[in-house]
């Protein structure tokens, strides 16, 4: 092979070798990985039949050699031999005419089509703008600020940003908006202040509001809402009308802070100056007033503004149908509610599963249960899945509102629709048969969940160690307590309390202190049913001398007195004969407001009787003589 170059070429990796079926001359492509010179010529001939050393030579050298020009030899030659800068299709790496002619716009453009050549393009332009009279257009900057985003070449952006200025030429709006969003995304921010700057110094007011509306955009997308806020201030202050994208954004923005009536007041503004907005963002602006007004409770009103968009001619879409359907599913009103859900469905614009979640939540707080098992066969009609979220509300809902034994016909009820419970539904469920006793269903739901996979919900672990409390199975818990430290899955103070109260009532007093260190080397904060087991597991025993310091304990860490901890205490102090101790308590509770059964009563009013206390004794009678609960 043989490669006739100028000695100004810098060195370049040799091209690949590529094999050839037949004895005809094979062009190769070399990517040129600097500017060539105006008088150098490139000629790459590979044939088959011998090896091509690489030769450089000069011009003069070539023509003291050769008995014809190289531009006789190039035009005589086969096409296919010819300059790879001459092939029709392929940009020239030279200006037209030369160097001499001078760098145009179209010679940029043809170079930054191919993304090989963005790079040499840029360069081009630099050098182009050395020459008098040029003048770049907006179809040249297109592809350079594309370049130079895609590189993250900021200065050389903000080099480029100055000749918009010193030119007088913009852009167009797509590589505006690309710009201004590229330096936002990329925290330029001084950067977007400056191009904001120069498009208003345009005096164009069109791009000017495109450009803020792309900032506003950008600023949204960051979730900076009081940026947003600020570059709308600076439009009114530019004195620079808002187009219809720049009143969407800076109401999305006013919506995300909570603005309503910012919200109302530009909405208003935007009608007065009968602004021209295509369909679509005509729909997104709608939505966005009456989100904003739902979410402030006035859902009537929203839905009013509804109606109006419809009435225009305007098309809803499924973020509308959504948001009033949530704003009146939170106020309550579940008839609207539902009538706007029949209205979605037919349109096939009711898509979102937060809403059949809200309806669910609704129907719940308004006693309405069976309704929350048809919103789950509405969704499994309209192919929706059915969540977890869901799944667990309307079990949850129906323990809360119909009992236990009505949770347990809804998980039946939507298991046989074929709905698959998920790690928050499996632990409500497991939660509702613990509580019916109905352990053996409990045990075989546990079981079916950690075949699923769900093998790290601490909700599940902890009722499942309670269960095998209340039945003195303190092996299993044990083993259970076990399987959870392997899944790496952290007991919480449920499961400690579980199982500090298993072992207390078996008296397995060692037991309870190891669980009740564990708790502390492991940062669990034992809370008031932690010492309320601890301290009935040392009264039991007798040790009445730990359950007064556990008492000190949860007192000075804040904890507030119940009537459990308050007869637990009665009991100790009045068996120990801590009678000081005793009239303390008995004064923490009328202050907290602490109710005694008549067991308690008469345990206190003995031991004080018994210690000679008479003025204490007729305090005690006089305080909780009318307060006492029937036992």
């Amino acid at each position: 092979m043989a490669v006739f170059t100028s000695k100004r070429l810098p060195a370049c990796s040799p091209p690949r070798k590529i094999p050839s079926r037949t004895h005809a001359p094979v062009i190769l492509h070399l990517r040129f990985l600097s500017l060539p010179s105006p008088g150098r010529r490139l000629v790459v001939i590979s044939s088959s039949t011998s090896p091509s050393p690489l030769l450089e030579e000069s011009p003069d050298e070539l023509a003291g050699r050769s008995p014809k020009p190289t531009s006789s030899l190039l035009e005589e030659a086969p096409a296919e031999l010819q300059d790879v800068r001459f092939r029709p299709g392929r940009p020239s790496l030279q200006p037209p005419g030369g160097a001499e002619a001078g760098i145009s716009n179209g010679f940029i453009k043809g170079l930054a089509e191919s993304p090989e050549m963005e790079a040499l393009a840029y360069e081009y332009y630099q050098k182009a703008r050395a020459q008098p009279g040029f003048r770049p257009d907006e179809q040249t900057l297109r592809p350079l600020v594309r370049y130079l985003l895609k590189c993250r070449q900021w200065d050389a952006i903000a080099a480029i940003s100055e000749d918009f200025r010193a030119y007088g030429v913009l852009p167009d709006r797509a590589a505006c908006d690309r710009l201004i969003r590229g330096c936002i995304k990329a925290r330029k921010f001084r950067l977007t202040e400056s191009l904001l700057r120069i498009f208003h110094q345009k005096q164009d007011a069109a791009a000017a509001a495109w450009a803020f509306g792309s900032a506003m955009r950008g600023y949204n997308k960051l979730h900076m809402y009081s940026s947003t806020l600020q570059v709308h201030e600076q439009m009114r202050t530019a004195g620079v009308l808002p187009d219809a994208r720049c009143y969407f954004w800076v109401m999305d923005a006013h919506r995300k802070l909570g603005n309503t009536e910012e919200v109302l007041a530009l909405f208003r503004e935007f009608e007065s100056r009968q602004v021209r907005s295509p369909p679509v963002l005509s729909s997104r602006i709608y939505f966005t007033l009456s989100d904003a007004l739902g979410r402030s409770g006035r859902a009537f009103e929203a839905l009013r503004y509804f109606r109006e968009m419809t009435q225009r001619g305007i098309p809803p879409d499924a973020a509308s149908y959504s948001s009033l359907i949530t704003s009146f599913a939170r106020v309550k009103e579940a008839e609207i509610a539902e009538d706007l859900f029949q209205e979605g469905r037919e349109k096939k614009l009711v898509k979102d599963p937060a809403v059949f979640l809200r309806l669910v939540l609704m129907y719940v707080e308004v006693g309405a249960l069976g309704k929350t098992l048809e919103v789950v066969r509405a969704m499994k009609e309209l192919g929706i899945g059915v969540s977890d979220c869901v799944f667990c509300a309307v079990i949850n809902g129906h323990a809360k509102k119909g009992g236990l034994r009505a949770a347990v016909r809804a998980y039946e009820e939507m298991i046989t629709q074929g709905c698959e419970p998920g790690q928050v539904s499996y632990a409500s469920a497991i939660n509702v048969f613990c509580r019916l006793g109905l352990y053996p269903k409990a045990e075989a739901l546990f079981q079916e969940m950690l075949e699923k996979g769900f093998d790290r919900c601490v909700v599940a672990y902890s009722n499942m160690v309670s269960m095998y409390g209340k039945c003195g199975r303190t092996r299993e818990a044990a083993r259970l307590l076990a399987r959870m430290k392997e899944k790496g899955c952290e007991p919480n103070v449920w499961v400690y309390n579980a199982l500090i109260d298993m072992h207390g009532r078996a008296m397995d007093l060692r037991q309870v202190g190891k669980l009740w260190k564990e708790m502390k080397r492991r940062k669990v904060a034992p809370d008031r049913v932690s010492y309320t087991s601890a301290i009935g597991a040392y009264g039991r025993a007798k040790e009445f001398a730990e359950c007064a310091r556990l008492y000190e304990e949860f007192r000075m860490g804040g904890g507030e007195m119940d009537r459990a901890v308050a007869g637990i205490m009665v009991g100790v102090f009045s068996k120990s004969g801590r009678v000081d101790e005793l009239v303390k308590l008995l004064q923490d509770a009328k202050a907290e407001g602490v109710e005694l059964d008549e067991r308690l009563h008469m345990s206190a009013l003995n031991a004080l009787r018994d210690a000679g206390l008479q003025l204490q004794t007729r305090w005690f009678q006089e305080s909780f003589g009318s307060r006492v609960r029937k036992a």
